[in-house]
């Protein structure tokens, strides 16, 4: 008996071909030894010197117990690596080498192609959430908010990784390779120091606040450690970060180059 075969030309439907970049993308970012100490192990070394060593309570990252307050610091601290640093390097050395520029002339489209990488760093990010709040709860952690720090959580971590990873993209988009490296990792020792990452706003120089509170790596954190230790969903700290996005979206559209 014979089977007939019955031809389906066109691409696959637009999601499953992102979803499908998304996988790749992972693949490759696991391969990478120095993208995953950025992403899991300084993070997590910093947690276990904040939170189980007493460090952290020498140091000004607010009122309360140091694990609770080093947590949410941390998990924005991840965020920060893989959304911004990790996709601005890889995405760079990409375009580059001419990977870009091939990848946009396939059936994904351009669009498609930056949502998949945005993807892997999510499913990245899963990962890291899962390692640090468990190690979190390990020291000791005990957040505060039940389903509104969830809730808070997610938010946060959606609305950063947007805002993020379109810095990422509109840097990796306009400079060349070498200088993506410099100062991807320029920035986030920057941001890491006075981006009020690991420290309130409240703790800078009040001629600081004002201009360190506008920053989005302030909102991330800042929004973080009001979901887990406040309870409350950070609601303005959100918005800032979707204006973030918004505006930096829209300048990796007008300028990022491919080739």
């Amino acid at each position: 008996m014979s089977t007939t075969y019955a031809p389906r030309p066109g691409s696959a439907p637009w999601p499953r071909k992102v979803f499908s970049h998304a996988v790749m993308e992972f693949r490759l970012l696991l391969r990478n030894g120095e993208q995953l100490l950025l992403a899991l192990v300084i993070p997590l070394g910093l947690l276990f010197l904040l939170g189980g060593t007493g460090l952290g309570d020498r140091l000004p990252l607010g009122d309360g117990p140091a694990v609770d307050l080093a947590v949410p610091r941390v998990l924005a601290l991840a965020v920060l690596s893989s959304s911004f640093t990790s996709l601005a390097i890889a995405t760079g050395f990409e375009r580059r080498y001419g990977v870009i520029k091939r990848l946009g002339a396939s059936p994904l489209s351009r669009t498609g192609l930056l949502a998949g990488k945005i993807g892997s760093v999510l499913a990245i990010e899963l990962i890291q959430l899962a390692v640090l709040i468990g190690a979190g709860f390990a020291l000791g952690w005990n957040p505060v908010g039940g389903v509104a720090a969830v809730f808070g959580v997610i938010l946060m971590v959606l609305c950063g990784t947007a805002a993020f990873a379109s810095l990422g993209l509109l840097m990796a988009g306009v400079l060349r390779a070498e200088a993506t490296l410099a100062a991807a990792n320029l920035l986030y020792l920057l941001l890491l120091v006075g981006g009020a990452i690991m420290t309130p706003v409240e703790e800078y120089p009040e001629g600081m606040q004002g201009v360190v509170r506008l920053l989005p790596s302030a909102a991330l954190a800042d929004g973080l450690a009001n979901s887990t230790v406040e309870g409350v969903v950070p609601w303005a700290a959100a918005l800032s970060l979707a204006l973030w996005a918004g505006v930096l979206g829209y300048l990796v559209s007008r300028t990022f180059r491919w080739d």
